[in-house]
Parts: structure tokens; C-alpha cells; sequence
């Protein structure tokens, strides 16, 4: 079942950034907008969708392995006025962003208009030396009618589709020195939605002795031709010229380069040989991804390319009239979206939905219009390019102009602009002041900065209960985030790019950001000019300490920036502050190992217990992320709630985690890993049993154990974030196996 969506087509078909997200994100997000059902997001995310040996097996012979290709989506693709998203199967780098480029500038312009007139097979039966070549013709053709009904008879089902043979068109080849007198007989068949090669070769089979009975000839080659003339679509988009503009160069210019790049194609087949591959570059993936012959689609292209005696583009751009550039491609495309083959493949299945096709002739007016869209990225950034030689020169002087160059120095900033691509007056700017070391001399300070790190958390055993006085066992992530402070001209700023928190701190957490203003107060520093920049080194809301490794960052470099000289304990304390206003009812081990940066046993109460623990070898970790993100304060308010709900039932769960947590510290102190590996898995079916576990996690648990792990668990509060894993000696093969089924993984060693 799809899922339910509100909004128009156009709005769900538009995926902004979708490169910027993980794998698991993207699902998520086609899963949102309806373009994949439950059971297509889930055999992505796990895996079902692959390919298996033992079907494999059945497909071709000789097998022994499966291949793998990535699968990637086409976005932005709008044909005949329908949105689509387009699965791809290729291993080249640019292909899937040039596509998805070009189609967002199509459909701005309109989109593509495709049209498949006909879509027809040719079935060639070649009969040799009869005795008279039109006479042979003639009685073929006299008895068309016959013939055609004998075949149809024979597949009744095509017919009823409104398919069948169509025609039968007769070729004579004369006798030559080399060649004996041939004559060809082609039947004409449409196949409707299958791609029909089989069919099309038994009707070639069916229908030889009665050629052979009418003519007196003998027949030999009884099978399709690939040169599928009599399926020919047709693309073509109009784009306004101001929609070409780009940087350095007007959209006129763009129009005009392309359009050379296009003749050069036309007149001389060693240019037209790439032109048209780039054009295949597009077609061939999108035929993979969907089950269809892509070598027939490529040969009936080339040799569609040379039917007229020279070999020659298969696209042609031009101006309009009006100055718009057109562009148009003619290409013989014959492909199916039903039949056994195709069917053998779930991915094939999976991609077939997607694309919500009604006919096999919609999915070659997309063929080509991904075809044309390939062509334009292509040729426009190589005409562009050129323009870019050029012109690159005049416009780098004018910058180096613009941003007063010394004479002396100015031949030397023009080239340097042309060299680093980047001709802009700041460039030339920085170009200028490195050139001359004129930083003092124009007057411009260098910002005094300060740098200071804080770990990240991984919780080994006990989270959740330690919030109810019970032991807990957390190891650092070393350097997990890095805090710069420099004076500026402002008030306090904080910015956390990584995490999309560009100067948005105070509107995205008011609560924390009213907590480190307090802290600032209290250190007297609130009113002072200065900026800090976070550079997090672990994902957000994953349940790794991001933000009370943020907290110590913050409050160890601005006391080194000021020269306040705190203690690791006073930081810790102001940290624990802006923890309780982040999460509500903090159990203060994420700030505490983010300051202090060893493992620790750590247990809250009057006398708080904080004990370093030293492990005989190296824990060897691995982190699993699911990418949905973990609400710290939220998992721990849902605990709190069911707790009072239910006091005796939990309070017996708190103190099962207590036995679990001191076994496995005993069993790390030891050296007996496989035990403290056994005390995680039941540390994580415990956190099962106050609900904070989810499917991502538990998938990512099971995944961890299967490739030898000796144990596993959410780490963090729950309800999405991340897992860790004991990996030892299996720390590869389990990240491999998260990666493949989606997730993010690292390894970590304490």
C-alpha cells in the first residue's frame, strides 16, 4: 500500500537537497510523497529487493555470483505533462545529477513533449535463390491477408491486447558477384506491452514452410531485426534563452555553443560517435533499471543514426524564432513493461511502480526524453566551457579591476582568478592581500581565535535507569566536537553549520539557548563581542551526547578565549545546566564524560558515584545511526511518565538493568568481553521493555549479532538515534552490512 499524501503531483515530484540526504532519508522521503508502498520501502531498506543466487541461477546459466550497481533516481522529469522520478542503473559518477539538472531546466521551460507514433517489431525470414524474385514477392503479397490471420490465429491473447501482426512488407536483394538472389520478408508486429523478441522469432518460425511452398526458395534466417525503424519516438523542448544564463556568461551565449556543439555532431561522425553515446549515457540506465534490452536499444540507435549512408547525431538543437533554443531527438526505442523477464527481478518490479506507467509506448517517450535531457547537460557544459575560455580572460581583468589591483600585481591576480575558477572581487581580494602581505598596512585585524574539543558518549550499559539512581557504563567519543571563539562585532553568536544551525541556534532551542546566555551571565562574558563556530564531528539527536558534547566546547573555549581559567568540574556543572534545559530531567553522564573524556561508571544520587574504569585491551565498537532522529527529552519524559504510572513494575525493571550493568562492568574489568557482550543484548531487550526501542534500531541490533558481534543495543534514549555494537574482530563485515542495508556506521576504539 502507498502511502496516503496531501498536495499535487508537481509538489511531490520535487525533491530540493535530495542529494544532500542519506540513503535512509531519501526512502523516507519518496515513502512521504507516495511514490513508494510499504513493501518497496521496506525490501530497500533491508535488502529483499536484491538480486539472489538461486533465482540468478535461473536466469542465465554458468552462474556464480550476482554483481551489484547502484540504483539511483532521475529527478525533476516531467513528459507529455506527467511527473516522474526515474530509476537509474549505472556506475558513472555525474550522470544522475547532469539528468536531474537539465530536467529541473525542461520543466521550467515546460517540460518535454514525446510521441511514439507506432511501436512495431520487425520479424525478418530470409529466403535464398527462388526462382523468380518477383514472382516471389507477388505471391507473398497476394496471400498477406492469409498469412497475417494464420499468425494472429496462433496468439490469440496479443491480439486481443490489440496487438498482432500488422504487415508483411517483402525486400529484394539481387543477385551478386558475392551474394546469391535474396529475398526478405518482414513481418510487422506490434507487441503491445511485452518487449517480444520470442514471439516475434516464432511467428518468424511459423510461417517459414509457406513462405518456402509459395516461392520455391529456401528459407534460412528466421528471427527479429534490433533496427526497430518502426518505432521511432520523438522528444523535442523549447528553452527561453534567459533561462540558459549563467554565471560569465549571457544566455545567448549558451544557445549559440550549443548549437555549434549540435552541427558539429551532424557533419562529422567521429564528434557524432560521443554525441550519441552521451545520449545513450541517459537511455541505457533507465532501460537497465526497468528489465529492457539495452544492447537492442543501443544497436537500433546507432545504426538509426547511419540509415541514411553516413553516420550522424541522433538530436539536432536549434533557434526558434523568437530566439529560443529547441532542442529535438528521432530514435527507434522498443521496449516492454510486461512479460516473464521482467518479472524475474523484484528491483524491476519495484521500479516498474514507481514510475506508475500505462504503456510500454510511455516508457519510451520517458526513454527519449531522458535521451534528450542527457544530450543538452553534455554538450552545454562543453559549450559553456568554451565560452568560458573565451571569455574567462575579460572577465577576470574586469574583476581584478573592480577590486584595485596594483598595477604591478595585476597580470599576476588575473591569472591566479583564471586558474582557481573563482572570479569574483572577494577572490581577488584575498588574491591581493597574499600577494602584497598587506593585511596591517589596509588596515585589517587578523580575529583572535580560540579552539577547545569535547567528547561524545557511547552508553554500554544502564541508560535510562541511571536517570533512577542505577549504575551506567558510557565510553567517550573522542573530539566529537570542536568550539572556535573569535572577537567579532556583534554580541555572543553561535553557529552549528553541520547541523543546519546557521545562526538559528536561538530559534531552534530558545530553552539551551537561554541556558548558555546564563552561562555567558555568569561568567561575565554576556556582553562582550565575540562568535563561536561548532564544528560537530558526530550527527545530531543520534543519542551520542551532541549537545552536552556542544556545551563543553562552548564553555571550555570561551573560558580559554577570556582567560577564566575553569576547572573541568566547574565546566561540567555549567554544562549539566544547559543539559537540564535542553532534556528536562538530565541523568548527567553526557556531560560528564563530554568534559571528562574517560570511560566511567556513573551513577546520580547525593553522593553521585564517578568512577574511571580501565579496560585490560581495547573495546573495539562499532556505531550504528539509524538517521531518525533521537528526542532526548521527549524518551525521557515518556520513561518518566509510565514510571509514575506503574512504580512497582518499573522500579523491578530499574533494578534488573542495576544486575545487568554491574555484571557487565565486572565482566569489562575482567577482560571477559563475550560476557559483556551477552549483558548489552539483554541491557537492549530490557530498554525493549520500557518501549524505547524502534524497528531501525532492533533491525540494526539483529544485523550487528548476524555478523558477529558479541552483542548490541540501542545506545542513547531510544526511539530512533543509534546503536552500538561490540564488534571485535567483526568491526568490518558489520559496517559493511549497515551500510548495505542503509545505515551510517563507525568504528570507534576505547
Amino acid at each position: 500500500m502507498y502511502k496516503q499524501t496531501t498536495g499535487n503531483l508537481v509538489d511531490r515530484a520535487r525533491f530540493p537537497g535530495f542529494y544532500k540526504l542519506s540513503i535512509r532519508e531519501r526512502l523516507n522521503r519518496l515513502h512521504d510523497q507516495g511514490w513508494l508502498s510499504e513493501s518497496d520501502l521496506a525490501s530497500l531498506q533491508d535488502g529483499h529487493h536484491l538480486l539472489g543466487l538461486n533465482r540468478a541461477d535461473k536466469m542465465i546459466e554458468n552462474v556464480i555470483g550476482v554483481m551489484s550497481l547502484p540504483l539511483g533516481l532521475g529527478l525533476n522529469f516531467q513528459v507529455n505533462g506527467k511527473d516522474y522520478i526515474v530509476p537509474l542503473v549505472v556506475e558513472e559518477p555525474s550522470i544522475i545529477a547532469a539528468l536531474s539538472a537539465a530536467a529541473k531546466l525542461f520543466r521550467q521551460s515546460g517540460g518535454v513533449t514525446a510521441k511514439a507514433a507506432e511501436s512495431l517489431l520487425i520479424g525478418q525470414v530470409q529466403l535464398v535463390s527462388p526462382p523468380d524474385a518477383n514472382e516471389a514477392k507477388r505471391q507473398i503479397l497476394q496471400h498477406k491477408a492469409t498469412l497475417i490471420d494464420k499468425l494472429n490465429r496462433l496468439h490469440p491473447g496479443m491480439v486481443e491486447r490489440g496487438g498482432g501482426v500488422k504487415d508483411i512488407e517483402v525486400r529484394i536483394f539481387e543477385h551478386t558477384e558475392d551474394n546469391p538472389l535474396m529475398v526478405i520478408v518482414h513481418l510487422l508486429v506490434d507487441t503491445c506491452d511485452v518487449m517480444g523478441a520470442n514471439v516475434v522469432n516464432a511467428m518468424c518460425e511459423e510461417i517459414a514452410a509457406d513462405l518456402e511452398a509459395m516461392t520455391d526458395g529456401r528459407v534460412f534466417l528466421r528471427i527479429l531485426s534490433n533496427l526497430t525503424d518502426r518505432a521511432i519516438v520523438r522528444a523535442w523542448v523549447k528553452i527561453p534563452v534567459a533561462e540558459l544564463e549563467g554565471k560569465h556568461f549571457s544566455g545567448a551565449e549558451v544557445r549559440d555553443g550549443i548549437i555549434l556543439a549540435s552541427q558539429f555532431a551532424t557533419i562529422d561522425p567521429y564528434r557524432a560517435a560521443t554525441h550519441n553515446k552521451g545520449i545513450m549515457n541517459g537511455i541505457d540506465p533507465l532501460a537497465v533499471a526497468t528489465g529492457n534490452d539495452w544492447r537492442a536499444i543501443e544497436a537500433a540507435a546507432h545504426a538509426y543514426a547511419a540509415k541514411d549512408g553516413r553516420y550522424t547525431a541522433l538530436t539536432t538543437w536549434q533557434s526558434d524564432s523568437d530566439g529560443s533554443l529547441h532542442g529535438k531527438i528521432d530514435i527507434p526505442i522498443k521496449v516492454g513493461i510486461k512479460g516473464g523477464s521482467l518479472e524475474a527481478n523484484d528491483t524491476i518490479i519495484m521500479n516498474q511502480r514507481m514510475l506508475r506507467l500505462d504503456s510500454a509506448a510511455e516508457l519510451a517517450e520517458l526513454m527519449a526524453a531522458v535521451g534528450l535531457a542527457q544530450n543538452f547537460s553534455a554538450i552545454k557544459t562543453l559549450s559553456t566551457e568554451g565560452i568560458q575560455k573565451g571569455h574567462m580572460s575579460l572577465h577576470a581583468r574586469s574583476v581584478a579591476a573592480t577590486a584595485g589591483t596594483p598595477k604591478e600585481l595585476f597580470e599576476t591576480v588575473v591569472t591566479r582568478l583564471i586558474e582557481q575558477r573563482d572570479i569574483t572581487v572577494t577572490s581577488a581580494q584575498k588574491i591581493i592581500s597574499k600577494l602584497t602581505d598587506s593585511n596591517s598596512k589596509n588596515g585589517i585585524k587578523r580575529k583572535k581565535a580560540t579552539l577547545a574539543t569535547a567528547n561524545g558518549k557511547i552508553i554500554l550499559l544502564g541508560e535510562h535507569a541511571v536517570v533512577y539512581g542505577r549504575p551506567a557504563l558510557a565510553v567517550p567519543i573522542k573530539n566529537a566536537v570542536v568550539a572556535e571563539v573569535s572577537d567579532s562585532d556583534n554580541l555572543p553568536e553561535i553557529t552549528v553549520p553541520a547541523w543546519d544551525l546557521d545562526g538559528k541556534l536561538e530559534e531552534s532551542n530558545p530553552h539551551w539557548w537561554a541556558a548558555i546566555m546564563a552561562v555567558f551571565a555568569q561568567l561575565e562574558i554576556d556582553k562582550r563581542h565575540f562568535s563561536i563556530h561548532v564544528k560537530p564531528n558526530i550527527p545530531a539527536a543520534m543519542g551520542l551526547g551532541g549537545s552536552a558534547a556542544i556545551a563543553v566546547a562552548i564553555i571550555r573555549a570561551v573560558s580559554a578565549h577570556f582567560h577564566i581559567h575553569l576547572a573541568d568540574d566547574k565546566i561540567n556543572q555549567l554544562a549539566f545546566q544547559c543539559e537540564t534545559a535542553a532534556h528536562g530531567t538530565p541523568s548527567g553522564i553526557d556531560n560528564t564524560i563530554a568534559t571528562f573524556g574517560v570511560p566511567i561508571i556513573y551513577q546520580a544520587g547525593e553522593h553521585p558515584r564517578l568512577d574511571r574504569v580501565e579496560f585490560p585491551k581495547p573495546l573495539h565498537l562499532v556505531i550504528g545511526i539509524s538517521e531518525k532522529p533521537s528526542l532526548t527529552v521527549d524518551m525521557v519524559a515518556r520513561v518518566r511518565d509510565r514510571w509514575q504510572q506503574n512504580r512497582y513494575l518499573y522500579e523491578q525493571l530499574f533494578d534488573n538493568f542495576a544486575k545487568v550493568a554491574e555484571t557487565g562492568i565486572q565482566a569489562a574489568q575482567a577482560c571477559d568481553y563475550p560476557t559483556l557482550g551477552h549483558m548489552m543484548t539483554i541491557n537492549h531487550g530490557l530498554l525493549n521493555a520500557i518501549q524505547v526501542s524502534s524497528p531501525e534500531l532492533d533491525r540494526m541490533v539483529q544485523i550487528a549479532k548476524d555478523k558477529g558481534a558479541l552483542g548490541a543495543k540501542l545506545t542513547g534514549a531510544g526511539g530512533g538515534g543509534s546503536i552500538v555494537a561490540l564488534g571485535g574482530d567483526q568491526c568490518d563485515a558489520i559496517v559493511n552490512a549497515l551500510g548495505k542495508a542503509g545505515f551510517k556506521a563507525l568504528q570507534v576504539s576505547v
